[in-house]
């Protein structure tokens, strides 16, 4: 691939990350509306509604962490609750298949690391010229037999 993007670059599901955020907002404005308007709720029950709208919210930011951040030194993957720093020499093969919920990194200790930030889910044909672009930059970056990568 001839036009990679300049680095830095940043995957993240976009759609999905847009989906969370307007739940996590509307959560949390709608049981605190309703922890305030409930005229029966003494100032506990609503600090406890207030809570547990926060406690909903903070996971659904959780859940909307995901990213692969590219640049000149590697690539960052951030999942939900880990953050691991890769070299480029490192990844071996970017693969995702029919059926994957995300990327996969295979990686040159054996290993497979789940990259969250380019899933299928909600944009579908995204996440494959995203996975397709990253595993091009891969390539480029690493200097690895591009035959290798082709799954």
């Amino acid at each position: 691939m001839s036009d990679l993007p300049t680095l830095p670059v940043t995957f993240r599901p976009g759609s999905t990350r847009v989906v969370l955020l307007t739940a996590a907002v509307a959560i949390f404005v709608v049981i605190t509306a309703v922890a305030m308007l409930l005229e029966q709720l003494s100032p506990g029950e609503r600090v406890s509604f207030v809570f547990t709208a926060l406690l909903l919210d903070a996971v659904l930011l959780l859940l909307a962490r995901p990213k692969v951040v590219v640049d000149d030194d590697g690539v960052t993957v951030v999942n939900l609750t880990n953050k691991r720093r890769l070299e480029w020499a490192e990844i071996l093969q970017v693969t995702l298949r029919p059926g994957d919920p995300w990327v996969f990194l295979n990686l040159s200790d054996g290993t497979s690391l789940p990259a969250l930030g380019i899933q299928p889910g909600l944009a579908k044909q995204r996440a494959i010229a995203d996975a397709r672009v990253l595993r091009a930059l891969v390539e480029a970056r690493s200097g690895a037999d591009p035959e290798q990568h082709r799954n």
